[in-house]
């Protein structure tokens, strides 16, 4: 699968997805995802920076209220619309542009720092990205991402409750196996049910990758890896939103803080 399979797939989903994003039923993303990345980003007021994946918006705006002068990128047109009309309504003086992350239509060195929040494992070309993530970093700019864990978000993923619907395990298999644009299809778990079976399930491509193959890929891009962190919840939280509690036993998401180096001095 290449991108304009991966851009067909994410424009059948976005309206939807739109929707249901902006009506809270993302649980993951904003109880516990959005919430942990900002907590691990650097100081951003007065930079220039770049949102890879930024879909309809959500977490752009959230850069630009720290502080950033925000350039939002994005595959799919009508995530580019909606993610438009929510900066003339409240503007942030964000600019969205439809592009390809493998792709960048950026200048070598244009931006402080770049984000990319779980769009780069929906990407076929990782590496591609990287490089181009790099190219236009200016010396010293770093890009900070989440994906999906590698280790715990493998192409098969159940998790194990027991009657009481406590979680007990995390059941992968088929980490080894790479996937290019194999589709997942699936909806909103925290979504209302005749909200759920009024609409499409998403159509997602998966490019799942080994945590290795990420390493390595960085590694090769010449970025220089900085930050890891694994997600989770705490007991509290659980109890409050039982939909999260799979990520006391193990995570679900993967952040990464690599750097472009600086010339020495």
């Amino acid at each position: 699968m290449e991108a304009n399979d991966v851009a067909a797939c994410w424009e059948a989903n976005a309206e939807t997805w739109t929707r249901h994003a902006r009506a809270g039923y993302d649980l993951y993303r904003d109880a516990q995802n959005t919430p942990a990345f900002l907590a691990n980003l650097p100081g951003i007021a007065g930079l220039e920076g770049l949102d890879i994946g930024c879909g309809e918006g959500s977490n752009t705006r959230k850069l630009a209220e720290a502080g950033a002068r925000m350039t939002g990128i994005d595959i799919a047109p009508t995530f580019i619309r909606h993610a438009q009309e929510a900066e003339a309504e409240t503007p942030l003086g964000i600019a969205y542009r439809l592009a390809d992350g493998m792709a960048l239509p950026f200048g070598d060195g244009s931006f402080d720092f770049a984000t990319a929040f779980m769009s780069l494992m929906d990407m076929p070309h990782q590496d591609k990205v990287l490089a181009e993530t790099m190219r236009v970093l200016k010396p010293g700019g770093f890009l900070q991402f989440s994906i999906l864990h590698p280790c715990f978000a493998t192409p098969h993923r159940k998790v194990v409750r027991d009657e009481n619907r406590k979680v007990l395990a995390i059941e992968v298999r088929d980490y080894f196996r790479p996937t290019d644009g194999e589709i997942e299809s699936w909806r909103f778990g925290a979504a209302p049910e005749h909200e759920k079976a009024s609409v499409e399930p998403f159509r997602v491509p998966r490019f799942h990758r080994t945590l290795s193959d990420w390493v390595n890929m960085i590694v090769a891009t010449g970025l220089a890896i900085e930050m890891m962190h694994e997600p989770s919840v705490d007991a509290e939280t659980a109890r409050a939103l039982p939909y999260l509690d799979d990520t006391l036993v193990a995570p679900l998401f993967l952040h990464m803080r690599v750097r472009k180096p600086a010339p020495a001095v």
